[in-house]
């Protein structure tokens, strides 16, 4: 997309959410949303609320980054103002750089698109299938070229039929998240997304 990109702390080695007990997290709204909407007015039970925690609270962002599999991640030598993710020792950078296939090496390549590619920032904007509730796609058209987007926010498989008429003959494929992706018609795989020219 255009604008200025963001690339949160940990997202670059897919670190996930955590999940912790209500009383360990530091952030102070949800503390007092606790307070407001589950002991004062009851308008959340307590097991929704600790979901909706887990889902959005700020502290997904303000764990240690996790650097490696050791003591603490790897983060520090000292005790880290809060608690580590559980899964450091399987999510980290170390493990992330050891495999050329990781996370790590695709927002790398995204980065390196994006700088290389005009069109990616340039280009004329075309939201394709906006009433789609799990593909999200679009063009990205310049005078010399066309590319499309494509991506799969759902765990589910979904057919790409959709999209077809959008191709013609080009399918020149230049990221993908699933390696074997070829051109627009095999079905999308759970959070598959790719990036094709197309003229």
């Amino acid at each position: 997309m255009q604008g200025t990109p963001y690339v949160y702390q940990g997202e670059e080695i897919g670190m996930t959410n955590v999940q912790f007990p209500l009383e360990e997290y530091e952030d102070i709204e949800v503390r007092n949303a606790y307070q407001d909407l589950v002991v004062k007015n009851k308008t959340i039970s307590e097991d929704d609320f600790r979901k909706a925690v887990w889902n959005k609270s700020r502290d997904n962002a303000r764990v240690p980054m996790q650097w490696d599999d050791s003591e603490n991640a790897g983060f520090t030598t000292g005790k880290p103002w809060f608690r580590l993710s559980d899964r450091y020792q399987e999510i980290n950078v170390k493990k992330a750089l050891e495999k050329n296939d990781s996370m790590f090496y695709y927002y790398k390549d995204l980065i390196c698109l994006r700088h290389e590619e005009e069109l990616l920032t340039e280009g004329d904007y075309q939201l394709l299938l906006p009433e789609d509730e799990k593909i999200f796609a679009y063009l990205r058209t310049s005078d010399k070229e066309q590319w499309i987007v494509v991506a799969n926010l759902s765990e589910d498989m979904v057919s790409t039929e959709g999209l077809v008429k959008y191709v013609s003959d080009k399918e020149d494929i230049k990221i993908a998240n699933y390696k074997d992706r070829t051109g627009i018609k095999a079905d999308l795989r759970p959070y598959e997304a790719f990036m094709m020219r197309i003229r």
